[in-house]
């Protein structure tokens, strides 16, 4: 890939430390890197190392694999030996398999929302100063990986349920904080939110508070394209041209081998707001359906999935006018907890459907008959609603 001019970006970015991941570097006015996320099975090494250095080729920056199990982490050893990419590691529950892959890629992310599920007794301030070690005895760079959906109890338990953002913020800046006081900085931060409005909102107190740091920007569970890329286009049009934003991701529903699409989508997004060619006024404010679905990636525990949300969109438009969000969400990992905040939520698992009416649990379907039972928990709740105008 050919060299990038940091001059070409013309608006003033935010002073933020340089952050190396592998070849590319990150902040401190290095161009803005692009990354995705491996959709295929991780111990599927043949298909996993086909789709990064396909990413890879279509001009991902850096390319993200999830990792849930020791098979996994000994997958990602023959997948760097097959891959010139720069590869970040999605850790999940278990923080310990730090050691085993960070050999091998460029950058660990961690969700601090999901350290409390492993070794519950131990202190979080152990867990991440343990990864901080890893990083550092193998080169690699952290990502502090916050989510909306997945965030610590602990936090989320100090604010009222309708305050999303000061659990995720406080969170950040704890675990930066931590980082810094251990001397290790080699480190960036995420935080997102389906919400175009939270991720703006989130990011931008964030950088306030630490300018210093690079933000690694992106709308979770953004959906289907187009709807997808239009909600992710405005939380980076007003972040980046306020100078926040150092690396970016769009998060598509989108089947394996239209991954790529992410990329593209980005580069297009980056080279607009460059160019000037951006909203004059962005008013996210669906007054309709919303649907928002996670990106396809290797957590998906039945490819269906993606097929599903098309489905859920086509069965769905005669609702189109009623303001009402459903969810779907490809696995057991952010399923349950994001699915919450929608009116209708949909998590699956390999066989099974689970539909949820906010966070009340409806059920768990076949999928050849969860858009019945969506229909009817649809219908029924514009029914209550029309009713109660």
């Amino acid at each position: 890939m050919p060299e990038r001019n940091p001059n070409d970006w013309p608006i003033r970015r935010n002073p933020t430390r340089a952050v190396r991941i592998g070849t590319v570097t990150i902040g401190a006015g290095h161009p803005i890197a692009v990354q995705s996320m491996t959709a295929t099975r991780t111990q599927d090494i043949d298909a996993t190392v086909e789709l990064v250095n396909r990413l890879a080729e279509a001009g991902a920056d850096v390319v993200r694999i999830a990792v849930d199990s020791m098979k996994d982490a000994e997958a990602v050893a023959e997948i760097r030996r097959q891959t010139n990419a720069n590869l970040a590691v999605d850790l999940q529950e278990n923080y310990r398999l730090a050691e085993k892959v960070a050999p091998h890629v460029d950058k660990i992310r961690y969700n601090p929302g999901h350290l409390y599920h492993h070794e519950r007794q131990k202190p979080w301030q152990e867990k991440v100063k343990y990864l901080a070690r890893v990083a550092a005895d193998h080169d690699c760079a952290i990502r502090i990986g916050v989510n909306c959906g997945s965030v610590d109890p602990e936090k989320a338990g100090k604010y009222p349920p309708e305050d999303r953002i000061s659990p995720m913020l406080e969170s950040a800046l704890e675990h930066c904080e931590l980082l810094d006081s251990i001397g290790f900085e080699r480190y960036c931060v995420s935080l997102k939110d389906s919400d175009p409005h939270d991720v703006i909102e989130v990011n931008r107190r964030f950088a306030e508070k630490r300018p210093d740091v690079p933000l690694h920007l992106g709308v979770t569970e953004a959906g289907l394209p187009p709807d997808g890329i239009i909600k992710t286009r405005i939380a980076f049009e007003q972040l980046l041209s306020r100078g926040i934003g150092d690396t970016v991701r769009v998060s598509l529903t989108v089947p394996n081998d239209r991954k790529a699409e992410e990329i593209r989508a980005a580069r297009q997004i980056l080279a607009d707001i460059a160019a000037g060619r951006v909203r004059s006024v962005v008013d996210y404010g669906l007054p309709g359906l919303n649907i928002i679905s996670c990106p396809s990636c290797s957590r998906v525990e039945n490819e269906a999935f993606v097929e599903l949300a098309e489905r859920v969109r086509e069965m769905t438009a005669y609702a189109r006018n009623h303001k009402l969000t459903i969810a779907v969400m490809g696995c057991r990992v952010n399923g349950p907890g994001e699915t919450d905040d929608a009116d209708l939520g949909l998590w699956c698992g390999p066989n099974y459907v689970n539909l949820k009416r906010g966070s009340e649990h409806v059920g768990a379907f076949p999928y050849d008959e969860i858009l019945d039972r969506l229909k009817e928990e649809l219908d029924r709740l514009i029914a209550e609603r029309t009713e109660s105008s």
